[in-house]
């Protein structure tokens, strides 16, 4: 297995390699890896001939500096992770100089609106952050195909918009969330968590899946109101939104339209720990 900790040496290997047409995946990583960001990587190493993994903490997509500072950086544990899977992997895990040299500052983004909706509505300017850093990573990797996970729909989505506003010749593709066994969605955050509350937000899940087991039968405002009154009723929890939107726009359901595709977005707290989950409606 090759780490490159700086771009020119990862570009002058990738070069000869994409001039023979050699398919590249990329799956873009802050690190930290579980099983969700593992399934990422089989999902390149099936469809790739070569296949890159970034692991980069990226300090401009953070809003809290303690939250920056808590992320976090187990550099050596994942790269055993990857080599359980594959040697054949490159892992590019390069230092906040290089990739921002003397200036660590976000560019700004229109993503036609879907930066301003949930996750852009609580953490401003966030969205910039990813925007910039996906985009010096595509300019980096130059990947054929760029893998990310449903578990942060709205950051896929976002992704789509910077590669078809930027004319960018990379095929973004979407893996479904992955779950610990009692439904919550794998984050690296869920490190952070005490074993009761690991156990507890279970809860996220199964309250979404009652969501979309009702979605046909109930109103949207039935829908939200069930929600709040479940985390009302658990004290542990401090729910940040509950928003059922429009999958393509992210912008909320205000009436069902069986053309459209819905998704419900939650953000909750536990242990002053933010956690974020989505699922399909329809």
């Amino acid at each position: 297995m090759l780490i490159f900790d700086n771009k020119e040496s990862l570009t002058n290997f990738l070069r000869p390699l994409q001039s023979l047409n050699k398919t590249t995946g990329f799956v873009p990583t802050m690190g930290a890896l579980h099983d969700g960001h593992l399934s990422l990587i089989k999902n390149s190493l099936d469809k790739n001939h070569v296949t890159v993994v970034s692991i980069f903490v990226n300090p401009t997509q953070f809003n809290n500096v303690e939250d920056l500072e808590k992320y976090p950086r187990t550099l050596e544990a994942d790269v055993k992770k990857i080599k359980q899977i594959s040697t054949q992997v490159l892992v590019y895990a390069p230092t906040v100089s290089d990739i921002y040299q003397e200036k660590t500052s976000s560019s700004s983004f229109s993503f036609d609106g879907l930066e301003n909706q949930m996750e852009g509505k609580h953490r401003p300017g966030h969205f910039d952050g990813v925007g910039t850093i996906v985009k010096k990573l595509f300019e980096i990797v130059n990947p054929t195909n760029a893998y990310f996970g449903e578990k942060d729909f709205q950051q896929l989505q976002i992704v789509k918009k910077l590669v078809e506003k930027e004319k960018m010749n990379v095929e973004i593709i979407g893996c479904p969330i992955f779950r610990e066994a009692n439904g919550l969605a794998m984050s690296s955050r869920n490190e952070r968590l005490s074993k009761s509350a690991r156990e507890q937000s279970s809860f996220i899940y199964k309250t979404l899946q009652a969501v979309q087991a009702d979605f046909k039968k109930k109103s949207l405002t039935e829908l939200n109101e069930f929600v709040k009154n479940a985390f009302s009723e658990h004290p542990e929890f401090s729910l940040e939104y509950f928003e059922i939107a429009e999958e393509s726009t992210l912008l909320p359901a205000l009436e069902k339209d069986k053309t459209k595709k819905y998704r419900a977005f939650i953000a909750i707290f536990i242990e002053n720990i933010r956690l974020i989950d989505n699922i399909s409606l329809n």
